[in-house]
């Protein structure tokens, strides 16, 4: 099974992993906000209170 975009939020490091189909794994420190892209284009994640 393949998906077109997941997130992997692990909050003690403040890290999010994000995979996308037919690319390599991009990591990210404490963002403030994930978007959907064009898979949910108008989907936003705030995670500003999360990552304070």
């Amino acid at each position: 099974m393949s998906v077109l975009l997941g997130w992997l939020i692990d909050p003690i490091p403040q890290q999010i992993k994000i995979d996308r189909q037919e690319q390599p794994v991009e990591t990210l420190q404490s963002p403030d906000i994930l978007s959907g892209e064009t898979v949910l284009p108008e989907f936003v994640l705030d995670l500003s209170r999360i990552f304070r």
